[in-house]
């Protein structure tokens, strides 16, 4: 994993990410065509507005070739949200989540955040088990019915 960098996400990566999306989420966990659109926008407002200095995204790339993402954004003043956290299968197993998310909580917490939230699904298992590992606690867990499919959805919390 030494030769994967992680970059600042740019904006002629939103095609990319939201493409991933939607292949990743509709192979993987039944997702209909409206997940992608939702990816899409959460994209376009980030690209439009963001703000440098408390928000940020990160693109994993190797060799050109990009892996996945992680984006810290501001949900209040004193907390952060982690959004659109994507990992390719092939870039799985080997400590780059880890590293997304080590980056993620690192720019929260020098971006002056007390706290970080998230939103994912229990069927993200591995996912939830690399939150647990670094001290996330689950805050909510609830059955909805998202994207054409049954979900349960968690929302989890940590102190930074």
């Amino acid at each position: 994993m030494q030769d994967i960098t992680l970059r600042p996400f740019r904006a002629d990566d939103t095609p990319w990410l939201v493409e991933q999306h939607g292949i990743l989420y509709a192979r993987d966990e039944g997702f209909d065509d409206s997940f992608a659109p939702l990816v899409a926008r959460i994209l376009a407002g980030f690209v439009a507005c963001h703000d440098p200095a408390r928000e940020c995204g990160w693109i994993a790339e190797c060799a050109g070739q990009r892996l996945g993402s992680i984006f810290c954004v501001t949900q209040s003043e004193h907390t952060a949200k982690l959004r659109l956290f994507l990992l390719l299968p092939e870039a799985r197993g080997r400590g780059l989540g880890k590293r997304l998310l080590t980056t993620c909580m690192g720019f929260a917490r020098q971006a002056g955040y007390r706290e970080m939230v998230l939103w994912t699904h229990e069927s993200h298992a591995a996912a939830c088990g690399l939150y647990r590992a670094f001290g996330w606690q689950l805050t909510g867990s609830k059955p909805v019915h998202s994207f054409g499919v049954d979900l349960v959805e968690q929302s989890w919390r940590i102190q930074l």
